[in-house]
């Protein structure tokens, strides 16, 4: 199984960016699927997953903020992210829910001013 994360950057607070994970070795529509993200000198925490039936669940801090989905023809899973802030900076990584596998290198997503 590889699961590859794409597209962060550095934003400025407010801006959006939209992640993707690339997944290969399972069927992401039949499994469910999350966001985690590593803060500086923090746990790694999982922010957002989507469920076999595309039911969303979000952390309370990215409530409202970001968005899970996933494109079943790709086999990949997004993460929009829209009025960043400061505290959302971190690596950002896509893995299984209930069966992780390899973290990966993630993706790296820093806002500042």
């Amino acid at each position: 199984v590889q699961l590859q994360a794409s597209g962060g950057g550095s934003v400025l607070p407010g801006g959006s960016l939209r992640l993707s994970c690339a997944v290969s070795g399972i069927i992401v529509r039949i499994n469910v699927m999350g966001w985690y993200r590593q803060a500086p000198g923090r746990q790694r925490e999982l922010v957002a997953r989507i469920s076999m039936m595309e039911i969303t669940n979000y952390a309370d801090s990215v409530k409202g903020r970001f968005t899970i989905s996933r494109d079943n023809a790709k086999n990949t899973v997004y993460l929009q992210m829209d009025s960043l802030k400061p505290e959302d900076t971190g690596v950002y990584y896509c893995n299984i829910i209930g069966d992780t596998r390899s973290w990966g290198q993630g993706t790296q997503v820093t806002v500042s001013s």
